[in-house]
């Protein structure tokens, strides 16, 4: 199995147009993040894109662009690229540029988002959720096989037999998409027969297996291999030495966004009793070694899932202990985890 960070970067707001310390910091700190993930040999680090005051990221293809040139074996991805109020054309030749530097590193896993900023900031209508994303995945996926395209649609300019440039290194950028739950994203995906992520935050990680179950049966209607596919699960992590320093540098931060997310969408505020439950029966992955080992096997017992991204939440924790945690996933987890489900890291 392959294994990674997950992170989208949350900072405490500047709140000014101009000497943006906080921002300065977070990416500093995010750049020796992914330099740790490589040398202790984690496999991938993904950036997810956000346009809020509380994300630094906002441009995932130049974190990985300038997290190339600080490491040298680890893929490079987004967590997710929110394709729908992007232009896929401007989002490959970023990617591929991203792959030159890297010598084939890039990847991209694909969204619609789950926050919906991006739409009125970049003038796309959310009433055509869905409508945009199909169309825009549909000519990504069609200029990360051909060079030349010729293309109509309805949300873009027409592209009439134009070439697409820089390529990328590797023959193709190997695109995911990311998906939250619904039954419709797993047959998209099924059909499309490309690897799915799927981020299991709040709801139990059961819930997931029918939708799992979709997803390879559509592929195999399709004519894809299922023995082919690859399937990622993505959860919230910290992991320290002890369970009891793990849990007291992972609620307050944990605490501080859902409330924040909370606000927008009407959900109660978090509890230590809610947090609790989440920690030792749902998907929260945060304890010590042993528990995060327990944790992402369990998952993959129901899921069989090729890659699990260890997602990041970081807002208020002490950034010694990010740094913790991606040591000892990369060093005491990544192990166990390969050695049991015979996914090995492949070699060079």
């Amino acid at each position: 199995m392959e294994l990674g960070i997950s992170t989208f970067g949350e900072v405490t707001p500047d709140g000014v147009a101009g000497r943006a310390v906080h921002a300065h910091q977070r990416v500093q700190e995010l750049l020796e993040e992914v330099k740790l993930a490589d040398e202790v040999g984690l496999d991938v680090f993904a950036f997810g894109e956000h346009h809020r005051p509380d994300f630094v990221i906002s441009a995932p293809e130049i974190f990985m662009a300038a997290a190339a040139a600080v490491t040298k074996n680890i893929k490079l991805s987004s967590s997710v690229t929110v394709l729908s109020s992007t232009d896929p054309v401007r989002t490959f030749q970023n990617f591929a540029t991203v792959d030159l530097i890297s010598g084939g590193r890039a990847e991209m896993i694909a969204g619609r988002g789950s926050f919906i900023e991006s739409f009125p900031l970049f003038g796309y209508n959310l009433d055509d959720y869905d409508e945009l994303f199909t169309e825009k995945l549909a000519l990504l996926l069609q200029i990360n096989q051909q060079e030349v395209v010729n293309w109509q649609g309805k949300f873009r300019a027409p592209i009439p037999n134009r070439g697409i440039y820089p390529r990328p290194y590797q023959e193709a950028i190997p695109v995911w998409l990311g998906v939250g739950g619904t039954p419709a994203s797993a047959i998209r995906t099924g059909k499309l027969g490309l690897p799915m992520m799927i981020a299991i935050l709040c709801s139990s990680p059961q819930q997931f297996i029918s939708f799992v179950e979709l997803y390879r049966e559509s592929a195999q209607k399709a004519g894809h291999d299922v023995n082919q596919l690859q399937l990622g699960i993505s959860s919230q992590f910290l992991v320290a030495e002890t369970s009891a320093q793990a849990v007291d540098a992972f609620y307050p931060s944990y605490e501080a966004l859902m409330n924040r997310v909370g606000r927008d969408r009407g959900w109660s505020p978090m509890t230590r009793h809610q947090f609790e439950s989440l920690r030792k029966f749902g998907p929260l992955v945060v304890g010590d070694v042993q528990l995060a080992i327990d944790k992402i096997m369990e998952q993959y017992e129901m899921f069989h899932n090729t890659r699990f991204l260890a997602q990041l939440v970081t807002g208020l924790t002490p950034h010694k202990d990010v740094l913790k945690a991606i040591e000892l996933l990369g060093t005491k987890i990544a192990p166990v985890v390969r050695k049991e489900t015979g996914l090995s890291k492949p070699t060079e």
